[in-house]
């Protein structure tokens, strides 16, 4: 593998954990369970690699839909994930970050939330992002509010609205672009993730399931990422002329 090329960000959307639970003849919730052993296999991977940011997306803002006993234990292994992977995390350098409107968690989730942050937020390594209740269209409603106050304000004009502007008040907008994004179980969409950030990544979609996506698989991923040609609108040609003068 080419690893000049390997991205700096990847995104993964984690999908299949009732459908491995279901194969086994086990409860859904017992499917999450499995996949948290794939999340630890993807830092792993990561911190290997040297890729400065791994998004995860846990729980989005259409989740609140399923049965309510699973979103009742997925807020619990989230809560006793943070307290318990939070110190890890801090050992490893790791600087954890979670995006998403948190009003609709409780209390104690919140607050886990923000201390596990706050714990890890001097940190220097890889930047493991949580996507939670979060959706693509609500961070980018999110963002155009912020510009609309401004404007009110008179501190900004319509004129001075730019796809760069509400870049800079995205979630992650301070952080590279995602230039990888995968997402498993076979599913072949984005599902409101990050839709504005994902406008030039690379999609990879991989039948596995998410408690099956192993260091193995991941690596399938980025060396289907490194094969990839990159043109951001440019031809091949351009590419390799400018190619040939940074190499020169």
């Amino acid at each position: 593998m080419n690893t000049s090329v390997l991205p700096r960000h990847v995104a993964i959307i984690m999908d299949g954990n009732g459908r491995w639970a279901k194969q086994r003849h086990l409860p859904r919730v017992m499917g999450h369970k499995a996949g948290a052993d794939s999340v630890r296999e993807a830092v792993k991977k990561c911190i290997e690699k040297n890729i400065e940011v791994l998004t995860l997306f846990a729980f989005s803002s259409e989740n609140w839909q399923r049965p309510l006993a699973e979103i009742n234990y997925l807020m619990q292994l989230f809560v006793s994930a943070l307290q318990r992977e939070a110190k890890k995390l801090h050992k490893q350098n790791i600087q954890l970050r979670i995006i998403g409107d948190r009003s609709r968690f409780d209390e104690k989730l919140q607050k886990q939330m923000s201390k596990a942050e706050e714990l890890t937020a001097k940190n220097t390594g890889l930047k493991l992002v949580i996507a939670a209740n979060y959706g693509g269209q609500w961070d980018v409603a999110e963002a155009v509010k912020k510009i609309a106050h401004d404007v009110e304000q008179g501190k900004l004009s319509s004129q001075d609205i730019t796809p760069d502007l509400i870049q800079t008040n995205l979630a992650l907008a301070d952080l590279p672009l995602p230039d990888l994004f995968i997402r498993t179980s076979g599913e072949q969409r984005i599902s409101n993730f990050m839709i504005w950030q994902l406008a030039y990544s690379e999609l990879y979609f991989t039948d596995a399931l998410w408690p099956d996506f192993d260091g193995q698989e991941f690596e399938k991923a980025l060396l289907a990422f490194s094969q990839r040609e990159r043109r951001f609108g440019r031809t091949s040609e351009q590419l390799n002329v400018a190619d040939a003068s940074s190499s020169g």
